[in-house]
């Protein structure tokens, strides 16, 4: 099973509510499901540039390693050459701050990914597990 449309959207939307109550620098969110293909991308006013990008790195690194940035980013600190040596392969995006959470449904299948960018890396995990539990709060 993978992430439909309305799910991500039901994340998306949550994300950005919590970062609005919270008062959040404005963020991007990229939503992935479990193939890596983008199923929902929003950006607030005022986000800049790179904060679409980043979002994607994270959201898909959390993919392609299996677990969530701020693991990522511990291991790195102990593995810097391997996770250096990332960004010569073609292809692959990661980026190393918290913010790329796995999506898993009450199974813990997984389907898909979210990445936020815009504020400090705790901060952007924060937005991301909101919209990851608004999800299992609407059962979608």
């Amino acid at each position: 099973m993978s992430l439909t449309l309305k799910q991500a959207e039901c994340i998306a939307d949550a994300t950005l509510a919590y970062a609005t109550t919270n008062n959040v620098s404005p963020l991007a969110v990229y939503v992935l499901d479990a193939g890596g293909q983008p199923v929902v991308f929003k950006r607030q006013d005022g986000a800049s540039l790179y904060r679409g990008n980043i979002a994607h790195a994270k959201a898909k690194g959390a993919l392609g390693m299996g677990f969530n940035t701020r693991g990522i980013a511990e291991k790195a600190k102990n593995n810097p050459v391997f996770f250096g040596s990332l960004t010569a392969i073609p292809g692959i995006e990661i980026a190393l701050s918290p913010g790329g959470n796995l999506i898993k449904d009450a199974r813990g299948q997984l389907l898909g990914a979210i990445g936020i960018s815009g504020d400090t890396g705790d901060v952007d995990e924060q937005c991301a597990l909101a919209g990851i539990a608004a999800l299992t709060e609407n059962k979608e």
